[in-house]
């Protein structure tokens, strides 16, 4: 059985993954929702107007009371506004699985902050919720989202053909996971 605690602060080196507010819609729609190419893999469409992203952030934030609730804002320290965002897009009661969507602004590619956040999301999820089982998935052409869920120490479980929808069309899905077996495994070694 899962414990749910709702979306919490949680700390890293470099971030502080919490909650969304409606003062976050500038920065989102700055820092990645405005940019077609954050968004080319995604089911949801690129921002083309502030109030988008306002409409967005207030959906969230009403949603905060919700034990079952996991959606954060990705905060760089060095900035001190949200870079991009985190979340359990489904949460699977029966099998005790969250599966985790994410996004970040194209300026913070390659500097290993999508790495942190994901690896901090899933520690929570094992540690604090009781998942026994954290899933990913990406469009099979998004191969920069895949090493990402490699370096966390996820394990590819293959690929559904033509499964996705995304931005770019139809597309091919390729799904990965991590055990808790696996992660006490990993964490114990780190």
């Amino acid at each position: 059985m899962l414990t749910h605690k709702g979306t919490q602060t949680i700390e890293t080196t470099r971030l502080t993954l919490r909650r969304f507010s409606i003062n976050d819609a500038d920065a989102m729609y700055r820092n990645w929702a405005s940019d077609p190419e954050v968004t080319k893999y995604l089911s949801w469409p690129t921002h083309t107007d502030i109030s988008v992203s306002r409409t967005v952030t207030s959906d969230w934030e009403n949603n905060y009371d919700k034990p079952a609730y996991y959606q954060w804002a990705i905060v760089y320290k060095p900035l001190g506004e949200p870079i991009g965002c985190i979340s359990a897009v489904h949460v699977d009661e029966r099998v005790e699985t969250v599966e985790i969507g994410y996004c970040i602004g194209r300026t913070w590619w390659h500097m290993g902050v999508m790495t942190e956040a994901l690896t901090a999301v899933t520690d929570f999820f094992f540690a604090e919720v009781g998942v026994n089982r954290v899933a990913t998935r990406h469009d099979a052409e998004n191969l920069r989202s895949g090493m990402v869920m490699r370096r966390c120490g996820m394990t590819c479980e293959g690929t559904l053909r033509a499964s996705l929808w995304n931005n770019r069309g139809i597309c091919d899905c390729v799904h990965y996971s991590i055990l808790r077996d696996e992660w006490e495994k990993r964490r114990s070694s780190r």
